[in-house]
């Protein structure tokens, strides 16, 4: 382990430290790794990853997709959420060995790596596309008698509201988050037993293992209309965007490995306040009781990944795609309405699919699902996002620790609440499938960047002792190509990006 002594006043008098350097910022002192987490702990940051991942790219653009395409275009999905598996378990490294953001550790690459992801969080998340599709599905349940703007407006300011009167935000996205993937899971798994033939859940399971076979009369996936949307569609394959990146501030304020000695966000009107420190903190490698610690903390993070993230999303997805089979069968006009382009149909497609098992009350509950979906997606966004920017900020811009960092949270969630109810109603004019997919297709350019400083930090910056293996390496470089790839490709030689 790279390790220098240095001499720091403590207590009045004169004693050595030891310290970790590690890149451009402040070096990291050494402290005792707490005792991990029972890796049957269920709820955790995984949990919360796996909620706010599994949303509308499970329930709505996937089954899309494999209403045009059939459902051997999955094998897209098995590869993109394999490769966020093992960037999550790299997430996890990091904060788990030195109790920082993956932020910060872009910052200890160079501050401006760490402004371009601030710069670009708000570029990509003022589009609320989770919340949009929601409130049209919930519009579709009314009778057009509520505009979905209005609707997903009331949706930003209940966001909001529940944040702002939450003691501990971490806690209530937690509770929030799991309740409600639960509830998800649960309901779909029983409408697809009771809709879905044999057949079409041995054709589910298939897909994920053969490439190509399209549907005979599946419209170009290379083409203007449909690349984007499947480059969209790769990158929210389980968590999209910055939602890996925000799972490490998850991670700190669970207070996992080295994240033991970080306070936590509190509401500034019910919350008592917690101190921050100025940069984490890390641990000995070389010492045999930190390792076995050590091993018990990765233990944990392997359960929360494998079991609750990659576990739970693959089923949800499997049963969602499932359904959409069913609705190919019950519903076959819905699928040339979407291959034409009418993209709200696949919504229709499902609700019929729903019907089929219990009625138009069932039909009904399916676009009522997709609007708790949606609302849930934004409020894990919401709430992240803030986390994220308020990290960067307190960290890093010059005054900003005269605010405390809860403080700065609430700016920015207040901010993104704003600047997403001014997007929609400047967009009102078309369906809330296009700020979904605009989301979606910005996605892939965060998520090839955060691969890259991954590589970087785990890789030159941990102790030698527990840096990845070189095959987890190759894993995440390939993310690179695979969200990189796909975006320049459609820009460059598409020159496309979703139309709405």
């Amino acid at each position: 382990m790279a390790e220098a002594i240095v001499t720091a006043p403590a207590g009045g008098k004169e004693s050595p430290e030891r310290v970790v350097p590690m890149g451009r910022e402040p070096a990291l002192p050494i402290r005792p790794l707490p005792p991990p987490i029972n890796w049957l702990h269920i709820l955790g940051p995984g949990m919360v990853l796996t909620a706010l991942g599994v949303g509308l790219g499970e329930t709505f653009m996937w089954p899309r997709l494999v209403v045009v395409f059939g459902e051997n275009i999955r094998i897209l999905f098995l590869l993109g959420v394999t490769i966020q598996l093992f960037v999550m378990l790299e997430m996890a490294r990091w904060t788990l060995a030195t109790g920082e953001s993956v932020f910060f550790g872009a910052a200890r690459i160079h501050r401006w790596v760490m402004w371009a992801f601030w710069l670009v969080a708000i570029l990509v998340y003022i589009w609320p596309g989770h919340i949009g599709l929601g409130a049209q599905s919930l519009n579709i349940v009314l009778g057009n008698a509520v505009s979905w703007p209005w609707l997903a407006t009331a949706g930003i300011v209940l966001i909001a509201l529940v944040l702002t009167f939450a003691p501990v935000a971490y806690s209530a996205v937690e509770t929030i988050l799991s309740v409600l993937i639960a509830l998800l899971v649960i309901g779909s798994a029983l409408v697809a037993a009771l809709v879905a033939q044999p057949g079409e859940f041995w054709r589910t399971v298939t897909g994920m293992f053969m490439l190509g076979s399209w549907l005979p009369d599946a419209p170009n996936p290379f083409s203007k209309e449909w690349f984007p949307i499947i480059v969209g569609s790769a990158a929210f394959a389980g968590p999209s965007g910055m939602q890996q990146m925000w799972f490490t501030l998850y991670l700190r304020d669970k207070g996992a490995g080295m994240g033991h000695y970080a306070g936590r966000i509190t509401s500034w009107l019910t919350g008592e306040e917690e101190s921050m420190p100025s940069r984490g903190y890390t641990f000995d490698p070389r010492d045999l009781e930190e390792q076995a610690k050590w091993r018990g903390w990765l233990a944990w993070a392997r359960f929360d990944a494998i079991v609750l993230f990659w576990g739970i999303t693959m089923l949800t997805t499997m049963i969602f795609t499932t359904l959409a089979l069913a609705s190919i069968r019950i519903d076959p006009t819905a699928q040339d309405l979407i291959q034409q382009g009418q993209q709200a149909q696949a919504l229709r497609a499902m609700s019929a699919s729903f019907a089929a098992a219990g009625g138009p009350l069932l039909g009904a509950l399916f676009y009522i699902s997709m609007a708790i979906v949606g609302w849930k997606m934004s409020f894990g966004i919401f709430d992240a996002f803030s986390r994220g920017q308020a990290d960067m900020t307190w960290y890093f811009m010059p005054k900003a620790q005269r605010w405390s960092m809860s403080r700065w949270y609430y700016f920015f969630l207040y901010l993104v609440c704003i600047l997403g109810i001014a997007v929609i109603w400047i967009n009102q004019g078309r369906p809330a499938t296009f700020l979904l997919d605009i989301l979606a297709f910005l996605s892939p350019f965060i998520m090839g960047g955060y691969c890259l400083v991954l590589l970087w930090t785990n890789n030159r910056f941990l102790p030698k002792e527990i840096r990845p293996h070189p095959v987890v390496s190759v894993i995440v470089a390939l993310g690179v190509v695979l969200y990189w790839g796909g975006l320049f490709a459609s820009l460059l030689f598409f020159r496309a990006i979703p139309s709405g």
